[in-house]
């Protein structure tokens, strides 16, 4: 009986979780829809609606651990924000976001194997996630591969057609590779 009443109450304790993540789900669906064909103005709006749904785990405590992950990044302490994402990811291993901040930590570093490891668990997570995207199409760049990099600033391109710094990116590309296949 005992165990009936814990899952009763594990139940309706994630039920409310679950709509939340389903709800936000389904507005960066629409928002994606939108984006794709926003003039830049309203996509950089659209952008931003986006990242802040997709920057809520629904707890709490691990959008405190992610706020804190983030402040240190900002200030420049990069081995303590990338402890506060480990610890999220540690506690919420299907927080596409968590993964995504450690991994612009570990870039900043320029720990590249870190960082394209924890774009994939991104992506793997959230295909969508243009911003992983571009990050991914970065490193790529960095490490010398042009023409992969190009494809996936393509990726980025069909999500979000007016990703300033994907459209920069894939113009260098282009002006680079004259007489070059990409």
């Amino acid at each position: 009986m005992h165990n009936l009443k814990l899952v009763v109450a594990a139940v309706l304790f994630l039920t409310p979780v679950l709509a939340t993540a389903q709800d936000q789900s389904d507005q960066a669906t629409t928002l994606l829809q939108q984006l794709h064909e926003a003039d830049p103005t309203d996509a950089k709006k659209i952008e931003r609606e986006i990242s802040l749904i997709w920057g809520r785990s629904g707890s709490p405590s691990m959008d405190l651990l992610l706020t804190r992950g983030q402040d240190a990044l900002e200030a420049g302490e990069v081995q303590t924000a990338i402890g506060h994402f480990s610890a999220l990811i540690d506690h919420a291993p299907e927080f596409a976001e968590a993964w995504h901040r450690r991994a612009t930590a570990f870039y900043r570093e320029e720990e590249f194997g870190l960082a394209l490891a924890d774009l994939g668990h991104v992506l793997t997570l959230n295909p969508n996630h243009f911003n992983a995207m571009f990050g991914l199409a970065v490193i790529l760049e960095t490490l010398d591969r042009p023409q992969e990099a190009f494809r996936v600033y393509e990726k980025v391109l069909d999500l979000y057609p007016t990703h300033e710094r994907a459209l920069e990116a894939e113009e260098r590309l282009r002006a680079q590779a004259t007489g070059q296949k990409i």
